[in-house]
């Protein structure tokens, strides 16, 4: 038996993959009716489920008239898609957010299954060794230095940075 937040999550992702335009808005008070939770239950499953490093973007408008609007990114398989990525990567990640990163990036086609299992591999090595803040540190590193190397053009010039 699948979690409720599990259900919320596959729901609102059957409304992007069937919506248009890749956005959907929902009312809060109507998922969580339809899933007989309260509405921070919803609330929930958007802060955790639905992130940046996931490739989706939420907006939320409060009040009577209020509505959820998701947005699910899908970078084009291509430098500068790496590029952009690179960019966003802040100081430090944390093995959640490195982890929905790899994923955002396979699902969207920046990376293969196996480059994505050998960055996964690579940060256990690096990075799982280390007490926090510094891991947080070494692994936004190590990705950036792999997406750089991905990025490069076949004469072994850069293209990020």
């Amino acid at each position: 038996m699948s979690s409720l937040s599990d259900r919320i999550e596959a729901y609102l992702m059957h409304l992007l993959l069937h919506s248009q335009d890749g956005c959907i808005e929902v009312r809060r008070a109507e998922v969580a009716d339809r899933f007989a939770c309260v509405p921070s239950q919803v609330t929930y499953v958007l802060a955790t489920r639905f992130t940046p490093e996931r490739g989706f973007y939420v907006e939320s408008r409060r009040g009577g008239g209020g509505y959820i609007r998701i947005v699910a990114r899908h970078p084009r398989p291509e430098a500068s898609g790496l590029q952009a990525v690179w960019q966003r990567i802040g100081r430090s990640l944390t093995s959640g957010q490195a982890e929905g990163l790899l994923r955002s990036l396979e699902q969207g086609g920046l990376l293969t299954r196996r480059q994505a299992a050998l960055m996964r591999q690579a940060l256990r090595q690096e990075a799982d060794w280390a007490e926090p803040p510094l891991c947080d540190l070494l692994r936004a590193a190590v990705i950036k230095g792999m997406l750089l190397m991905l990025s490069s053009s076949p004469d072994g010039r850069d293209r990020i940075g």
